[in-house]
């Protein structure tokens, strides 16, 4: 693996304003994403978790500059140097859209209806004015058959392809620019279980052959176990864990990893395992708790978790696990017991 990260996020902020009367005053913000760092080595896969709310999608379209970030850099190496994608004025992002694609969670929303799947797949192309009619027709057919579909897809339309098939188009399109990053926003969770595990494995084979590196946005840590390198978990707009994949099921250090983890279904018998219920509801990100962010549904919970922020930091026996538990060290925390369903 590359010593020097393809992509390094620092501090990223995500606020978005709450207006209210007639001359529209800011006066709340929506915390979407807090102070949140994080990299990713080429080739790697990195994956990013956590339930409705806590800021991943924000933050993969924070990268990719689908929203401007509140402050914060996102370093991209490309093979002129580093840039900072977030500091970029909006006429100087083109470039940058050959080297990160964004692949979408529902592939009946992010497909225009009324275009032929060979349009749908070649309109990157010819926004960047590369190749001619024939050359891109060429690269079309190439794409459909590299994601399984075949060249007889170019002339159909989305409403004619089954969900997986549609999700293959997306994949193609966001193939078509050659990208090194490919950000992917739940690609799998509008597909049924069987067609996941396709759509899955299609993503795996492409980056071995393509060398491509991603980020992957999930709600569900079954997912991203199969394909990811590293796991981060987020709540409320905080990275709350991160390590190897391995390490996250077999020693959770978090409070909220351990019940996201208890929340697989099983598949067989595997041992007991007594059942996590965390209490009430994720915080509102417009005035989210103090102290740690997670300690109005945590189990642990002591008086210094209501008081105090924990950092983000390496576990003290294992410095790649970063955590923000204050008791990190102490807590012994159930792991995943057996396999999840399939």
């Amino acid at each position: 693996m590359n010593d020097l990260p393809l992509l390094e996020v620092k501090n990223l902020r995500q606020y978005f304003p709450i207006k209210r009367g007639i001359l529209k005053r800011t006066v709340a913000h929506v915390k979407a994403v807090d102070d949140v760092s994080f990299h990713v080595y080429p080739g790697e896969t990195i994956g990013l978790v956590g339930e409705s709310g806590s800021g991943k999608t924000t933050t993969g379209r924070c990268i990719i500059r689908l929203y401007d970030p509140t402050s914060g850099t996102v370093h991209f190496r490309t093979e002129k140097g580093v840039i900072d994608i977030a500091a970029l004025p909006r006429k100087a992002l083109k470039p940058i859209r050959r080297d990160i694609q964004m692949l979408f969670q529902d592939p009946n929303s992010s497909l225009n209806a009324r275009m032929r799947i060979g349009e749908i797949v070649a309109e990157p192309l010819e926004i960047h004015g590369i190749g001619n009619h024939r050359s891109r027709t060429e690269r079309v057919e190439h794409l459909l058959e590299q994601v399984g579909l075949g060249a007889d897809m170019i002339n159909r339309f989305p409403h004619q392809l089954s969900g997986g098939q549609r999700q293959r188009v997306g994949v193609a399109r966001a193939l078509s620019l050659e990208p090194r990053l490919i950000i992917c926003d739940e690609p799998v969770s509008a597909l049924d279980v069987s067609v996941q595990a396709q759509v899955l494995n299609l993503l795996a084979d492409l980056q071995k052959d393509l060398g491509l590196t991603y980020v992957f946005i999930a709600h569900d840590l079954s997912v991203v176990e199969y394909i990811s390198n590293r796991i981060m978990v987020m709540y409320l707009g905080h990275i709350v864990e991160s390590a190897a994949t391995p390490k996250i099921f077999a020693r959770p250090t978090h409070p909220y990893t351990e019940a996201l983890l208890n929340a697989i279904p099983q598949r067989g018998a595997h041992g007991h395992r007594k059942r996590i219920v965390l209490k009430g509801d994720i915080p509102s990100p417009v005035n989210p708790p103090p102290g740690c962010v997670f300690h109005t549904r945590c189990k642990y919970v002591e008086d210094r978790c209501k008081k105090e922020i924990p950092p983000l930091r390496p576990l003290k026996n294992d410095p790649e696990t970063q955590v923000a538990c204050h008791f990190a060290d102490e807590l012994q925390l159930q792991p995943f017991i057996g396999q999840p369903e399939s």
